[in-house]
């Protein structure tokens, strides 16, 4: 693929929240299911393709923990439970959007694509997840192509957030953001929150158009995901500022390329994969200490983290570092701190009761609206004081982290109601 077509797959869906079915560009039919086996286009290669599993120790972690015991709910395009590496894998979800159809009807492949990624076992041929052990429950909300169908939930975000929160899913992984805060969204994050969920969400593909924050990464108790690449460096692309926690690799991952689910498509993928890749990482922690708190998960990420600037101070470009989970599952490093105070906030939460004692305190951590610049240029890795590069060492693996899934971080845009 060249340089022209990858930057033309990463942006050709402008916003999720422009509504869907009616004539979806990437996707020829909505609903069409995966029927026999995949083909040999399908299982040639895929998997080989997926470096960052290599690069992030998953084998070795696997013998350890593979996420089994835990739940992920999805909200995204829907995710198709009959794709081969998803069979088994995806339990009952909700469809918000008020359309014809089911959340198991991916109107895209965007949506499967990131359960793959999350939880696929990789049969057939297809994606491997880096939590194969996980589950996925779907969320199916509405996309850009259906913003003037008046017949649809216009809350269906807010909704789906909220059902999230109400299931047995102990994490919520949305790959796609909104250029507006909505009172209503926000609400539905708290709630999530309340009930001792952990909230991952892409921060968007648009620095070079304007940077805009993105919800619900930008709201306060949302761990919000940016992209970097093989050598460790912010993907040009990917967005910067308060917003951004935590970064995870993301380029040259497979994709479903449309919804007919008959072949994977190579390319950029932007922050939407770096999302899933996150979110399966706190899924593998989550296993390997059943007893912790969404705030204990996302503490030890944060404090695990690969980063050449002092610990406490986030970069713009990538938070609190590139996320490495095999530090604490290989080798028990990492700090949980305290069950009921969320390392986003330093504010002690509720719906912690009944997980682990908390910790004399929390690893101090910096709230989204005092993030410091770093000495890092957007596009470009932090470097060390003697100008060399930082890579992602995850046990001792120089690893390569790099943008996220092709053409499909979704900037969403508020419907009108």
């Amino acid at each position: 693929m060249t340089a022209a077509m990858s930057q033309t797959r990463r942006r050709r869906m402008p916003g999720l929240r422009r509504r869907l079915f009616g004539a979806v560009a990437v996707a020829a039919a909505w609903s069409v299911g995966f029927s026999g086996t995949a083909p040999s286009a399908v299982a040639a290669d895929v998997q080989s393709k997926q470096w960052y599993l290599s690069a992030m120790q998953a084998a070795e972690m696997w013998k350890t923990a593979t996420g089994e015991g835990i739940k992920i709910a999805v909200i995204d395009t829907g995710v198709n439970s009959s794709t081969p590496s998803l069979e088994g894998q995806v339990l009952k979800g909700l469809d918000a959007t008020g359309a014809e159809g089911e959340e198991t009807d991916d109107y895209e492949g965007h949506g499967t694509t990131m359960a793959e990624l999350i939880a696929g076992t990789g049969k057939g041929g297809g994606l491997k997840g880096l939590a194969p052990g996980a589950k996925i429950i779907p969320m199916r909300v509405a996309g850009a192509k259906w913003q003037t169908t008046e017949t649809l939930n216009p809350h269906d975000t807010s909704d789906a957030i909220r059902a999230a929160a109400d299931s047995d899913a102990k994490i919520i992984s949305m790959s796609f953001g909104n250029d507006f805060a909505s009172d209503r969204e926000e609400e539905a994050v708290k709630y999530a929150q309340s009930k001792g969920k952990l909230f991952f969400a892409s921060v968007g593909n648009e620095a070079k158009n304007g940077n805009p924050e993105r919800y619900p990464a930008a709201y306060a108790e949302v761990v919000g995901v940016s992209s970097a690449d093989r050598e460790g460096k912010v993907a040009e692309y990917s967005q910067n500022g308060r917003t951004v926690d935590i970064a995870a690799p993301g380029n040259d991952i497979p994709y479903w390329c449309d919804a007919t689910f008959k072949s994977y498509c190579d390319g950029d993928g932007g922050t939407s994969a770096a999302t899933a890749i996150a979110s399966a990482s706190a899924a593998l922690l989550w296993s390997a200490h059943p007893d912790w708190t969404a705030n204990q998960v996302l503490n030890v990420l944060f404090d695990t983290a690969s980063r050449d600037w002092e610990k406490g101070t986030l970069s713009k470009y990538l938070g609190h570092g590139l996320i490495r989970p095999s530090m604490n599952i290989l080798k028990g490093k990492g700090t949980p701190g305290a069950a009921d105070v969320s390392p986003l906030t330093k504010e002690k939460t509720p719906g912690s009761a009944g997980s682990a004692a908390p910790s004399a305190s929390a690893s101090s951590q910096p709230e989204k609206s005092e993030k410091a610049d770093d000495a890092a240029m957007a596009g470009s890795s932090t470097e060390k004081n003697d100008g060399s590069q930082l890579g992602l060492i995850l046990g001792g693996v120089a690893v390569v982290l790099v943008l996220g899934v092709g053409g499909f971080l979704f900037a969403r845009r508020r419907r009108t109601a």
